[in-house]
């Protein structure tokens, strides 16, 4: 298990420097440790382009930068978190399929969106799971993170993601792997542990799958 440490959008940007600073002190690659940097809550609220210079101090300490954006607002919000912060990971980012533009923009910067089905309908982002576009964005050539977002909020834990996937947007077993094996390349967790992930991914699928 480790940390990331989120500044919240609707408190002070200089908050959130000093919050950078206590996680790149705390950072490292044992249990428990941080390994990344985000940004949370509200994301109509704040201007993301100050934050800018927090996620340079967590950029330096060797955190992987991971903010949320593109949920609540459109196209635009992923653009302008891309150009300022410069993330290797975007919470979300489901908006972005909105403007081919920035959907080309997101995968030729090689940034994974954590993808949250639940989360996205439970806002009202989406009216239903079968018009979440996680296909449109696989489709793209973008990393997927699946991702269940807040459980305790939402009521939906991971393994319910993948249910969705398959139930709602047709994913079959090889597509599911897919997504797991994307989800472990774009997280921070140590080499040893994400090369034994893969390799149950891989026994999974040569096994039949599973319900």
């Amino acid at each position: 298990m480790a940390v990331v440490v989120a500044a919240s959008r609707i408190r002070h940007p200089l908050d959130a420097r000093t919050l950078a600073r206590l996680a790149v002190r705390h950072a490292g690659e044992g249990p428990g440790s941080v390994v990344g940097f985000g940004l949370s809550n509200d994301e109509r609220r704040g201007v993301t382009e100050e934050f800018a210079a927090a996620f340079a101090i967590a950029r330096r300490g060797g955190l992987a930068l991971v903010p949320h954006a593109g949920e609540l607002l459109g196209p635009t919000a992923v653009e302008t978190t891309l150009e300022s912060i410069r993330p290797d990971r975007i919470g979300h980012g489901v908006r972005s399929v909105e403007d081919p533009r920035v959907l080309e923009l997101v995968a030729e910067s090689g940034v994974a969106l954590e993808v949250c089905p639940a989360s996205n309908v439970a806002l009202g982002v989406y009216p239903d799971a079968r018009d979440v576009p996680l296909r449109t964005i696989v489709s793209a050539g973008i990393p997927v993170a699946l991702g269940a977002d807040d459980p305790m909020l939402f009521g939906s834990r991971l393994t319910d993601q993948y249910a969705m996937a398959r139930r709602d947007l047709a994913f079959d077993d090889a597509g599911l792997a897919e997504l797991a094996r994307s989800s472990i390349r774009a997280s921070r967790a140590p080499a040893p542990v994400r090369d034994q992930v893969l390799r149950r991914i891989e026994d999974w699928l040569a096994d039949g799958a599973a319900p």
